[in-house]
């Protein structure tokens, strides 16, 4: 005989909509082979989806058959032109869940004008902890975005960067990351230090060539308009008009991280961006970013946001192997807090 279940019961819901099509074709590809897509859609959701022709019923909590109703116009939108695969189902649920997370009541999902155009493509933050993130580089000269891959921390300080340019808030760009990746130094690089550092940026040149395009970026470089230097070579200057980025940041020291934070001059602002989980220093050195969430709260002028596994909006996989590791190390942390009280 099974155990009884005392989880409190959510009342459920059942909404049905219809979407019309001149032919099958949409309906076919938005639900994918064998309904794959509709599967997909219900177990993130823990909704039930059935459907005759165009007509789908959604049954399961409030919220998630709201979400599911809106996912599905969304995506037969899409499937009007193409089937509907795996990356793009992906990314319109994820996005979808973020925009609506964590929303007061009253308030609606836009992003507060927060879309920043750039030469060419329009970025806009998806979810609550994007759209904090964007508001406090706006409004703070210091900035902090911590957090797990995939969470859009250095793409969009990269687009505010190149925003706050072609707006000439700014008169360039200073990209910065230490330059010690997994116990591999500069110095065992072949190449001139531009070569050495270039491996390094490589998340940040890509979001540059996608915002303002290969040519253009070359050109700024060449004029020194954006700067591509490692984080030793800060030291002493000051950074006057200036959008600093500071990219993973969990891997300077103390020092680094003080150096750094101290050089902003007049009219300039940084954005500093790390994974305190992919700490690559050695085991009896402090990580500077995790130093400065310490020290620097509360300041003025200073701002943190704190991204989760929630956040992600890589492939599905990559969240769920994020959430494995905050498990893992979750449940691993007593049991080495009991090893030290016992040694």
């Amino acid at each position: 005989m099974p155990a009884p279940d005392n989880r409190p019961e959510t009342a459920a819901e059942t909404q049905e909509l219809l979407l019309e099509s001149p032919d099958n074709a949409a309906l076919a590809n938005l639900s994918g082979q064998f309904d794959e897509n509709l599967r997909e859609i219900e177990r993130r959701l823990d909704i039930l989806i059935s459907n005759r022709g165009g007509r789908f019923r959604l049954t399961g909590a409030p919220a998630a058959v709201q979400a599911g109703s809106r996912i599905l116009h969304e995506l037969f939108r899409l499937a009007a032109t193409a089937p509907v695969d795996a990356q793009r189902l992906h990314m319109t649920i994820q996005e979808n869940l973020m925009e609506h997370a964590a929303i007061p009541a009253g308030e609606s999902a836009d992003d507060g004008g927060l879309t920043m155009k750039t030469r060419r493509l329009h970025i806009r933050p998806r979810g609550s902890n994007q759209r904090a993130y964007l508001e406090a580089i706006r409004s703070h000269d210091l900035c902090f975005g911590i957090g797990p891959a995939g969470t859009g921390k250095t793409y969009l300080a990269v687009a505010s960067a190149v925003a706050a340019l072609e707006e000439e808030r700014v008169r360039r760009i200073v990209l910065v990351r230490p330059a010690v990746e997994a116990g591999e130094r500069l110095g065992f690089l072949p190449g001139d230090m531009s070569q050495k550092v270039d491996p390094y940026l490589r998340p940040m040149y890509d979001a540059l060539y996608e915002m303002m395009g290969f040519d253009r970026v070359a050109r700024l470089i060449e004029r020194n308009i954006i700067e591509v230097a490692p984080l030793a070579f800060m030291r002493g200057r000051s950074l006057n008009e200036s959008f600093v980025i500071l990219d993973e940041a969990q891997n300077t020291t103390i020092e680094q991280m003080k150096m750094l934070v101290t050089r902003l001059g007049f009219g300039s602002r940084a954005v500093i961006t790390g994974d305190l989980t992919q700490i690559d220093l050695p085991k009896h050195q402090l990580s500077g970013l995790k130093h400065a969430t310490q020290v620097l709260q509360g300041v003025p002028g200073i701002a943190f946001t704190q991204f989760t596994a929630g956040d992600v909006i890589r492939h599905a996989l990559v969240q769920r192997i994020v959430e494995a590791y905050q498990r893992f190390e979750a449940a691993a942390s007593p049991r080495a807090d009991e090893g030290n009280r016992a040694g």
